[in-house]
C-alpha cells in the first residue's frame, strides 16, 4: 500500500523540486505572471476537464455535498482558536485550515482505495470545497469590492457549469471537452513548480510551526468529517470518503491565494509541504481503517 501511496505523492514532490532546483541554481521564475496564468485559465480548465463527465447520483450528490459544506465552516471556526494557540494571523491560516488536497492527491487516492464506486463521492467533495475556495477564497484576496472581484474570477462560472452538466446529465461537445483537457494539463504542474519556488526560501521555524499546524488539523478535520457524516447518514463508502478527503494534505491552490493576497505565502507553502511528507505517514493507517 506504502508504494502505491507514494506513486501517487511522488509527482507532488518531483514538481515542487524542479521550482526549488530551479531558484537555487539562480534561475528566474515569473511568480506573478504564473499566478495569474493558473487562476485565470488553467484552474477553469481543470475544473471542467474533472467534473463536467462526472456520474453522481443527484440525492447522494446532494447529501456528500452538505456534509462537506459543514465541515468546511467548522473548520472555518476552528481557526480563530488554531490561530491564538500558533500566534498566527487567523487569515493566514483560514485557507489552510479549511482546504485540503482533494483534487490532484485525494481523487488519485480515493480511486485507489475504492474503485470507480468511490471515485464519484471523491468528485462530490472536490466539488464542494472547490466551490468554498473559489467563492470565499476570491472575497478574502480581493483588495477592492469583494463581489465585484468574485464576479470576475472565472473558476466561478467555469463550477457553476460543470455543476449544471453533472445534474442534468449533460456532456460537453467532444471538440470543447478535447479542448479543455488539453489546456487543463498545465495547470498541477505549474501549482507545484510555483510551490518549489516558494519552498527554496522558507525558514527552519516556518517548519516547526508547520508540523505543529500540520499536527493539530489532522486530526480535528478527520474528527469533525466522521462526526458529521455520522450524524447526515451518510452511506458507509460516502463516509469513508469525506473522512479520507478532509484529512488530505493542505492544497497548493492555498499558497497561490497566498501569493495573490501577498499573506505569508513562504509561511503557507511550509503548511503543504509538511503536511505533504506527514501524509505519507498517516495515509496508509487511515487507508486501513477506513476500508
Amino acid at each position: 500500500m506504502f508504494a502505491e501511496l507514494f506513486a501517487v505523492m511522488a509527482p507532488v514532490i518531483a514538481g515542487a523540486g524542479l521550482g526549488f532546483g530551479w531558484v537555487r541554481l539562480g534561475h528566474d521564475y515569473p511568480v506573478a505572471f504564473v499566478t495569474r496564468l493558473v487562476f485565470n485559465i488553467g484552474t477553469p480548465s481543470l475544473v471542467l476537464a474533472s467534473l463536467a463527465n462526472a456520474e453522481i447520483d443527484a440525492g447522494s450528490f446532494g447529501r456528500t455535498m452538505l456534509a462537506t459544506a459543514l465541515v468546511l465552516i467548522a473548520m472555518g471556526a476552528a481557526t480563530l482558536v488554531t490561530a491564538r494557540l500558533l500566534k498566527r494571523d487567523w487569515r493566514v491560516l483560514l485557507a489552510p485550515m479549511m482546504y485540503p488536497n482533494t483534487g490532484n492527491m485525494g481523487l488519485p487516492v480515493v480511486l485507489y482505495a475504492f474503485g470507480e464506486a468511490g471515485f464519484a463521492f471523491g468528485i462530490t467533495v472536490m466539488v464542494t470545497v472547490s466551490l468554498f475556495q473559489f467563492t470565499l477564497g476570491t472575497m478574502m484576496t480581493s483588495r477592492g469590492n469583494p463581489l465585484k472581484s468574485l464576479a470576475k474570477t472565472p473558476t466561478v462560472y467555469a463550477i457553476l457549469i460543470a455543476l449544471a452538466l453533472l445534474l442534468s446529465d449533460t456532456s460537453l461537445p467532444p471538440w470543447l471537452a478535447n479542448s479543455v483537457e488539453l489546456i487543463s494539463g498545465f495547470t498541477v504542474p505549474l501549482m507545484l513548480i510555483t510551490l518549489g519556488v516558494s519552498l527554496a526560501n522558507i525558514q527552519v521555524r516556518n517548519l516547526r510551526s508547520g508540523l505543529g499546524f500540520c499536527l493539530m488539523r489532522l486530526p480535528l478535520a478527520a474528527g469533525l468529517a466522521w462526526g458529521i457524516g455520522a450524524l447526515l447518514a451518510l452511506p458507509p463508502m460516502a463516509h469513508a470518503i469525506l473522512v479520507l478527503q478532509m484529512s488530505m494534505p493542505v492544497a497548493v491552490f492555498n499558497y497561490l491565494f497566498a501569493q495573490k493576497a501577498r499573506r505569508e505565502p513562504e509561511y503557507v507553502a511550509s503548511l503543504v509541504f509538511c503536511s505533504t511528507l506527514l501524509s505519507l505517514l498517516y495515509l496508509p493507517g487511515l487507508l486501513a481503517l477506513l476500508m
